[in-house]
């Protein structure tokens, strides 16, 4: 993997955790954990959406827009287990 597209994820990333944050309020880390939330949840959608058939296009917002569902589930799915 090359670092401009290390840097991109990354980046993607952090807007996703914050637009999952402002989505799940209440249910976030911070915005520090909400950036790390959505890197980890822009990989999880990139393994488990195409597998499931979900796309929503190319580009730089169906990106954002993809990574910002996996966050969103991946914060739901921790709130879960705090509860827990």
């Amino acid at each position: 993997m090359e670092f401009g597209s290390v840097l991109a994820m990354l980046l993607i990333g952090a807007i996703a955790g914050w637009l999952a944050g402002k989505v799940m309020k209440g249910r976030g880390f911070g915005v520090f954990g909400n950036i790390i939330v959505g890197v980890v949840g822009a990989f999880v959608a990139g393994l488990i959406f195409p597998a499931l058939g979900f796309s929503v296009g190319g580009g730089v917002f169906a990106s954002i827009f993809h990574a910002t569902i996996g966050a969103v589930i991946l914060l739901f799915i921790i709130g879960l287990m705090r509860k827990a």
